[in-house]
């Protein structure tokens, strides 16, 4: 059976409209550009990691994101705070686990978050999802090895494992729960040559889960939008360097009209 229709625009707009505060712990590479893709989208983001006031910055977001990118033991401890502070408040996690399958302790810390607590959506590329799902695969640093696996079950196994969204990211996106998946088309291979680009998709994906809790729609809805805005910005672009400002630029002009027509979206 297919999955409905999503109104992509409908959670463009609720994200205008109610401009929802989202608290990263997040890569420290990219932190920058992270901050810069929530707000371009109209949200507030928010990055404090120190462990003194993770939980009071949590306990005021309506969302909360996770990005092992920079992994340090003590951040780690972090962020158990703040997702302890987050289920309390019942707002969504999104965990990005970059890099999992390159290092021990990586998937380490990754199960350790996973099991410390409830984590709404879980955002990687196919072998870092591998990872978590159980499989043993390499992780090219933080590029996606090889796997043979048929995503569309990998997703919906991992979120049977972890009763969660599951989010895979590549030249085609998946996005599944334990009954539906929906495919994406959207988005440019440039972006494969900028840093950052899948920690701004993991910040999208937070800011759209804060507004409405029907985590697979608002996954596609703000995946589609931000590749649809990267396709947009490669038409205008030079090359990576001005890729990454005509991505802010084309995001923050998105219409309905050009959403409408450009999105690529199955079920």
């Amino acid at each position: 059976m297919k999955a409905e229709k999503i109104d992509i625009y409908s959670y463009f707009e609720k994200v205008k409209k109610q401009k929802p505060v989202v608290h990263h712990l997040t890569n420290w590479v990219t932190i920058y550009d992270c901050a810069n893709i929530t707000k371009v989208l109209g949200a507030s983001p928010v990055m404090a990691h120190a462990p003194e006031e993770v939980a009071e910055m949590t306990g005021i977001a309506s969302s909360l994101v996770l990005n092992i990118g920079t992994l340090t033991v003590d951040f780690i401890e972090a962020m158990k705070i703040a997702a302890k502070k987050a289920n309390e408040k019942n707002i969504p996690i999104i965990l990005d686990v970059c890099g999992a399958g390159a290092t021990k302790l990586r998937d380490q810390k990754c199960f350790e978050l996973l099991e410390a607590a409830k984590i709404t959506i879980i955002k990687g590329n196919a072998s870092e999802i591998a990872r978590i799902g159980g499989l043993s695969v390499k992780t090219k640093g933080v590029d996606s090895g090889n796997i043979n696996e048929n995503l569309i079950d990998l997703a919906k196994k991992v979120s049977q494992k972890w009763n969660c969204t599951t989010v895979i990211t590549g030249e085609t996106d998946f996005v599944a729960d334990q009954k539906r998946c929906y495919i994406i088309k959207n988005g440019h291979p440039i972006m494969a040559h900028v840093v950052g680009t899948g920690c701004m998709a993991a910040s999208v994906i937070g800011t759209f889960a804060a507004v409405d809790s029907d985590y697979v729609h608002t996954s596609v809805a703000g995946l589609v939008c931000y590749e649809i805005a990267a396709e947009l910005a490669a038409k205008n672009s030079q090359g990576p360097g001005t890729f990454k400002e005509q991505l802010f630029d084309s995001l923050f002009h998105l219409d309905k009209t050009t959403i409408e027509n450009m999105q690529k979206v199955q079920s």
